[in-house]
């Protein structure tokens, strides 16, 4: 089972990257697809289709290097860097999704751009002199 949703989540990253377009994904998302961002914005199915859609002319040629893929149950967590040809800013993203009947119910996702990696690295430390 793990294999298997690991083999839909880079399928449904395949189809929207190799094609530019949110066709070849929309099949493999639930019905009841629901994505969640970090600021706590939930957007179901046809919204975050919607915004996917909106954010491919600008992303066009966008490059995914996958470091990581994980599947526990029926959980998949991808870790990937990702950048533009044009040398446009550089992201880490880490996606987890869930499955469900054979499609992707469910999908969370932390974007951090590269540059501003260490800056946000210093938000737990002591400040000076403590």
């Amino acid at each position: 089972m793990t294999a298997d949703n690991k083999t839909l989540v880079q399928r449904a990253l395949a189809e929207l990257i190799e094609t530019g377009g949110t066709d070849g994904l929309a099949p493999l998302l639930s019905d009841g697809f629901v994505h969640h961002r970090p600021d706590a914005t939930i957007s179901d199915k046809a919204a975050w289709l919607a915004a996917v859609r909106a954010a491919l002319t600008p992303l066009a040629g966008m490059q995914v290097e996958i470091h990581h893929l994980l599947a526990d149950g029926d959980h998949v967590v991808m870790h990937s860097r990702r950048w533009l040809p044009d040398g446009g800013p550089e992201i880490v993203v880490v996606d987890i999704f869930r499955v469900e009947d054979g499609l992707i119910a469910e999908g969370w996702e932390i974007i951090e751009p590269v540059a501003q990696a260490a800056a946000h690295l210093a938000w737990w430390e002591a400040p000076a002199g403590r």
